[in-house]
């Protein structure tokens, strides 16, 4: 008779504490696991990890899932990375508290900032919710290939309490503050992990409106974490750009000193001051040191775009010639492209006009920014191939490379953020800095210029494996990636193999680990379009002791359930 319900046989293991990696078994009854060493039972499935890695299942704390998951069991492409717990209601957006005369306005905002379609958004939300522990039951009723938390978004709160005034981003009244501060607070009562709220100006609705919570003001967000904090849980998540970094960090230390609740914030390399992100860094040093728990979320790669003429921006998209085979599908469109009458016909036009007011603007021309999206995607590429260094040794205009990859069939990645030197030297030390997090990879958002749920998948391969400069030693990124994600947000029952903790857990060849290039499906409800990335390497991935991916292909089983607020230690 069989010991266990499962054993993962003589793995590399690494436990997620950040200890040196051994062979060992791991033995899981139930959703728990019971034994790590030398397992002398047997079990009902037994998983043959000789030579890979065995690593607890990673925790991606920020990603946008908030309406496909109250429509699709499956959270992909996380679910494809080895993500076995996603956090979701990030940057201040979401559906919940809402009411039907607001629902137009959650998908235009949900549209605009996270880039998902509204087609698919108002096919797939089914909106049988008021407020957001209503939302909580919607989300449970679907079983999913992964556990999934979420966070109560401000932008909502504020369209909930103040409508159209919100929209123009007038101050709120002491009333309307006491009820988003109520509101917040019911919400992590009834299972929220916190609260989230976005201060960026790159976060606009489809029309162009800026988020309704960018204006907010500091009583109003301090009142809002202090109602959270008499709960005695949650954490805040906020996004900005620090235009006064000072002010802005004071408000920060404010809203974690006043709640007593832990904050992450946005960690990048801004192209507009290259430096900020070491005085942001300095900052969370004095934050911590004077007791207040500020954590920076940071990017595994550069924060851009992924350009093509099947997603939602291309350098060609202004041209008034390629306009007129805009309507085409993308294949069509590469066919005519390849026409040497219409090609001239295009460049000429776009050196005569660029249309720069539109969607897009001045950032998708910049090709000394630009790269050829390789397969495998090469996320550090040397600026010796940039689309404006390639053209200069071809002794042609960098438009006109940038057509001929596209009409090919081919994708464009378009640096912005973390890449100011051309590599990903600055993004080494945010990620070793003692008070950060991975986090930023907007899994199920930005579905047609960003791919970017692969980032764990990237910090093994390229941060432990294949990169050119300083690496990453892979029990660092495990424990990274897994134990301390989850506990910047309070679920400190799961990212570590250990008896009594969560039985979830990936069995990696990392040897064989390989990103795909992005691709472009038209599967969302509607046909709605969004980019998903694959990866070979992900041999098992189990959720609660049931495996739901072998050799990246999905099982049958869908043990993954809506977590109710945080989760204590074993």
């Amino acid at each position: 008779m069989a010991a266990h319900d499962l054993v993962v046989r003589g793995g590399v293991v690494i436990d997620g504490n950040g200890g040196p990696a051994r062979t060992a078994d791991v033995a899981v009854d139930g959703d728990r696991i019971t034994e790590v060493g030398r397992v002398s039972g047997s079990g009902r499935r037994e998983i043959d990890a000789d030579g890979a890695v065995v690593a607890p299942g990673f925790v991606d704390i920020h990603t946008h899932y908030d309406g496909q998951a109250t429509w699709e069991s499956r959270l992909q492409p996380s679910s494809w990375h080895g993500v076995t717990t996603v956090v979701m209601g990030n940057c201040g957006v979401g559906f919940a508290p809402a009411l039907p005369e607001h629902h137009d306005r959650l998908i235009e905002l949900m549209e605009g900032v996270e880039d998902i379609p509204g087609i698919a958004l108002h096919e797939g939300l089914a909106w049988n919710w008021l407020d957001f522990d209503q939302y909580l039951d919607a989300l449970d009723a679907l079983p999913h290939d992964v556990d999934f938390a979420t966070q109560v978004p401000h932008a909502a709160l504020r369209v909930h309490a103040m409508g159209q005034r919100a929209a123009a981003h007038e101050e709120a009244t002491a009333e309307e503050i006491e009820l988003m501060a109520a509101l917040a607070k019911a919400a992590v009562q009834a299972g929220a992990l916190g609260f989230s709220t976005s201060r960026t100006l790159n976060h606009k609705s489809i029309g162009g409106e800026l988020t309704p919570s960018y204006a907010a003001g500091a009583d109003e967000l301090v009142a809002i974490a202090t109602a959270i904090g008499e709960t005695g849980t949650g954490v805040l998540q906020l996004v900005s750009d620090f235009p006064e970094p000072v002010e802005e960090f004071a408000l920060l230390r404010r809203m974690v000193a006043e709640s007593g609740r832990p904050l992450s914030v946005t960690l990048l390399q801004f192209p507009h001051d290259i430096e900020l992100h070491r005085r942001i860094l300095r900052m969370l040093e004095q934050a911590w040191a004077d007791g207040l728990p500020i954590r920076g979320q940071v990017a595994a790669r550069s924060v851009g775009l992924i350009l093509g003429l099947a997603n939602t921006l291309n350098p060609f998209m202004t041209n008034p010639v390629w306009q007129r085979i805009s309507h085409l599908p993308a294949a069509e469109q590469a066919v005519r492209m390849a026409d040497p009458m219409l090609r001239s016909e295009i460049l000429a036009a776009h050196t005569r006009e660029k249309d720069r007011s539109r969607l897009g603007g001045n950032f998708i021309q910049r090709y000394q920014l630009m790269y050829e999206l390789t397969d495998p995607p090469d996320y550090e590429p040397p600026t010796s191939e940039s689309i404006a260094a390639r053209a200069a040794r071809a002794g042609i205009d960098p438009v006109e490379l940038a057509y001929d990859i596209l009409a090919d069939g081919g994708m464009l990645y378009l640096t912005s953020m973390n890449y100011a030197d051309g590599n990903l030297d600055d993004v080494h030390e945010m990620l070793v800095h003692p008070h950060t997090v991975p986090g930023l990879s907007d899994g199920g958002a930005h579905v047609g210029t960003i791919c970017d749920g692969s980032f764990p998948t990237t910090l093994i391969q390229h941060w432990t494996r294949d990169r050119a400069g300083a690496k990453l030693e892979l029990p660092f990124v495990v424990s990274r990636q897994s134990r301390d994600t989850a506990r910047a947000v309070g679920l400190r029952d799961r990212g570590v193999l250990e008896p009594g903790y969560r039985a979830d857990l990936n069995v990696i060849d990392v040897d064989g680990m390989r990103l795909h290039r992005p691709e472009v499906r038209h599967d969302l409800p509607a046909g709605g379009r969004r980019m998903v990335q694959r990866a070979d390497g992900y041999l098992h991935t189990v959720v609660a002791g049931q495996e739901t991916y072998t050799d990246g292909h999905p099982t049958d089983a869908l043990p993954g359930r809506l977590i109710r607020g945080p989760q204590p230690a074993p």
